[in-house]
């Protein structure tokens, strides 16, 4: 599969340390959870990448079923979990509010983006083992 967009990150120092992208172009401090001081934790860049990944695919897909969306947003709600015999994992979910659709087509919409967003199905499947 030839890959149609890549990028690189180093962390140094783990959730103490910092992140950056090796372009130079973004860079933070790495903080683990319910700390005061500035910086995110990776949970919380997580949420940031899959709420962009996944509102982008809904504005594809409903694009692709000839709908217009007047307006849309997502946002991801994410955390540690326990995984059952295997450690812990990242739990994530989405919730969109999507605007200038009939329920029913939103509905189709969501699915349809559920089978499109390559993050929601990581998520899926960690959720299920």
């Amino acid at each position: 599969m030839k890959v149609s967009h890549q990028t690189s990150a180093t962390a140094t120092g783990g959730r103490w340390g910092a992140s950056k992208l090796d372009d130079g172009s973004f860079e933070i401090n790495s903080l683990p959870p319910s700390n005061n001081e500035e910086g995110l934790n990776p949970k919380q860049l997580s949420a940031l990448g899959y709420c962009a990944c996944f509102d982008n695919a809904m504005q594809l897909v409903a694009h692709r079923m000839e709908l217009a969306l007047s307006a849309c947003s997502t946002t991801v709600e994410s955390g540690m979990q326990k995984l059952e015999g295997r450690g812990v994992g990242l739990e994530a979910g989405p919730y969109a509010n999507i605007a200038g659709l009939s329920e029913p087509e939103a509905h189709s919409v969501l699915n349809a983006t559920n089978k499109v967003c390559f993050l929601f199905q990581i998520f899926a499947r960690q959720r299920r083992g």
